[in-house]
């Protein structure tokens, strides 16, 4: 037994592993638990695909050793290359010719370029140093990828490179006559991508007068610049380039978008003022004056019903509260609004609907549709009435709609109108086939006899008694017509 025991004390003695005491010192506890450490990241930094080959270290050891832990630990504690060199001497000289790093990778990983942990060094770190560059070359690029940044390709072969966008400097064409040739190319490749791209570089390189001369005989190019300009909102390069080229009606239509950028009412209106001076096309320049006039009615209009609204004087105001100023918003928008509020004021108040249709010369069509809808949804029935009904020079009345009657009737029944009112404008539709359409579709069931026993259809009229209520006064006015 004693004997079996010194064997065990002499085999722990004899190998190269220490047993582990507690009178080891302090400092060989912390190496070992370092060492620990070490080799459990080892396992996050190699993956699993990699378990079954053997990975090695710099050192030749198999890498997760105790051995080899413990000396990646002692020689990341070392602080210079002498030190670790004299702790070499001491032990053995076969490390004595590669100074050990502090990287722990692995074959596979160092290669495949892995790099989990900021404790460990990078690729690019262990290839530079000195002691490793010998026996793990650079690894360079190839030769192929170095010709996306070479500087001799000609404008051609550049548009072409652009096209499938690859990365190119045109900072290499320095000449006028070499900046005009590679436009000419990415005019004659047909991609705007390109075509903008060029133009950025000649605007930027170039001279206006020397620009606007050469864009003068290249139209497309031209297009494409003024279209960019636009875009991005270079007001200033853009108005010189038209007034170079000579288009004072563009000139001033460009001025005159600039109103869109005014929020202030009042300076819109003075801008807008301003803009009727402006060389337009005679057609333009009625276009702005109904625009200024049109402001001015409804900073008018605007200030007034804020005020009848705010003191709660209107009636309609506080049935109907109002859900948007009417600045800025177009004329349709405002002649409805008036025929909605205002559709009973006099002529000569600038919100009365027939001043707006006076001033701005407004189509009958286009009044009587704004101001049915207007009238219909407040369900004012003697006014759509009203509306529809003309004399003519010997004084008698008839209904007239510019807008067709199907399309009032169609309008009347979205506005929940009672059966009574569709039918006596179901009955003015002119075409056979459309107002049973709708007659039928809207359950106009007097307008539907009528027109059956018009057309003295019988078999139809019998039909449709089967769709009437039983014992209705529809049911007896067809049982007469039948009869009779």
């Amino acid at each position: 037994m004693n004997r079996a025991r010194g064997d065990e004390e002499e085999y722990w003695h004899s190998s190269k592993f220490r047993a582990f005491t507690f009178d080891d010192e302090d400092d060989e506890l912390s190496q070992l638990k370092e060492s620990k450490r070490a080799v459990n990241s080892l396992r996050d930094i190699v993956d699993d695909d990699d378990d079954d080959l053997e990975r090695v270290s710099w050192s030749g050891e198999p890498v997760g050793s105790i051995s080899w832990s413990i000396k990646e630990t002692a020689s990341g504690s070392t602080s210079s290359l002498e030190g670790r060199d004299s702790s070499l001497q001491k032990g053995s000289s076969s490390y004595a010719a590669l100074p050990k790093q502090v990287s722990s990778y692995s074959l596979s990983s160092l290669f495949k370029g892995r790099n989990k942990l900021p404790s460990f060094q990078s690729l690019s770190d262990a290839l530079t140093d000195t002691g490793v560059k010998n026996y793990a070359p650079e690894l360079r690029r190839p030769k192929a990828e170095y010709k996306d940044y070479s500087s001799d390709w000609s404008p051609k072969d550049t548009v072409r490179r652009m096209q499938r966008g690859k990365v190119c400097s045109l900072e290499r064409f320095r000449s006028l006559q070499d900046k005009l040739v590679l436009l000419d190319e990415a005019v004659a490749g047909h991609d705007g991508n390109v075509i903008t791209a060029v133009l950025i570089f000649l605007k930027r390189t170039l001279r206006r007068e020397i620009l606007f001369r050469e864009l003068e005989v290249r139209q497309v190019a031209l297009c494409h610049l003024i279209h960019f300009l636009r875009e991005t909102g270079e007001q200033k390069l853009l108005l010189d380039l038209l007034r170079f080229l000579d288009r004072t009606e563009e000139v001033a239509l460009s001025q005159y978008r600039e109103h869109l950028n005014i929020q202030d009412v009042e300076k819109r209106r003075e801008f807008l003022k301003g803009c009727i001076g402006l060389p337009f096309s005679a057609e333009d320049t009625s276009h702005i004056q109904d625009h200024y006039t049109l402001l001015e009615r409804q900073i008018i209009i605007e200030a007034n019903d804020r005020h009848l609204e705010m003191a709660g004087q209107s009636e309609l105001f506080r049935k109907y509260p109002r859900k948007a100023s009417i600045l800025n918003m177009p004329l349709v928008t405002t002649l409805f609004y008036s025929c909605f509020y205002h559709y009973t004021e006099a002529e000569g108040t600038f919100s009365s609907p027939t001043n707006l249709k006076k001033t701005f010369k407004i189509p009958d069509k286009q009044y009587v549709l704004t101001a049915l809808a207007a009238r219909a949804k407040l369900r004012a029935w003697d006014d759509v009435d009203a509306l529809l009904t003309t004399k003519n020079w010997l004084g008698y009345t008839k209904k007239k709609a510019p807008i067709g009657f199907h399309r009032v009737v169609e309008m009347l029944q979205r506005n929940n109108a009672p059966v009574q009112v569709l039918q006596e404008y179901v009955r003015l539709v002119e075409d056979v086939e459309t107002r049973l359409n709708l007659a039928t579709k809207y359950k106009c069931h007097d307008v539907v006899i009528e027109t059956y026993r018009d057309l003295k259809d019988r078999i139809q009229l019998t039909a449709y008694k089967s769709k009437v209520e039983r014992g209705s006064a529809e049911e007896e006015k067809i049982n007469s017509i039948l009869n009779n």
